[in-house]
């Protein structure tokens, strides 16, 4: 069973774990993101985590993934999402990136942005199995390996 939430301080070193594991995650100190978290306060920032609740241990709830994403100017962008390296393939990732958009979406948000890299075929298909679509490229974004980053966008309908 999965479970979206917002992120608290005691996630902080489960959710540098996780992105540690990920080499397409931006790699963020503890420091950075318990910053986040105190300054999480504003709506303009977002750390949402996804759990597992495990059965066999009595419903105790596994960190599984995360996302990180912050509004600029009325437009939401996603800036980190990592699933464990053990959760991958299972429905996380469309999970928490679907709650994510409903959460943008009862906030007003119209669109959303990301940087992806060309080469993360299993990120790409997740964003556009939620409909994001490429609406252009960053040449070398990337560092180790330099790669290009794809910009992706999602739009919200407008309202008839």
């Amino acid at each position: 069973m999965f479970h979206v939430r917002s992120a608290v301080l005691d996630d902080l070193v489960r959710v540098t774990e996780i992105a540690r594991q990920s080499g397409a995650a931006a790699q963020w100190s503890l420091d950075q993101y318990g910053q986040m978290l105190v300054s999480g306060s504003s709506s303009a920032r977002v750390v949402l985590v996804i759990e597992e609740k495990e059965e066999t241990s009595g419903m105790r709830a596994v960190l599984c993934g995360f996302l990180v994403a912050q509004e600029v100017a009325g437009e939401w962008e996603i800036e980190n999402l990592a699933i464990d390296v053990s959760a991958r393939r299972r429905g996380f990732g469309l999970h928490l990136l679907r709650e994510f958009l409903q959460l943008v979406h009862s906030r007003g948000g119209k669109e959303i942005f990301l940087e992806v890299r060309e080469s993360n075929v299993a990120a790409r298909a997740l964003y556009k199995n939620c409909t994001f679509i490429e609406a252009g490229r960053r040449k070398s974004y990337y560092h180790n390996p330099a790669e290009d980053a794809l910009i992706l966008k999602f739009s919200f309908l407008p309202k008839c």
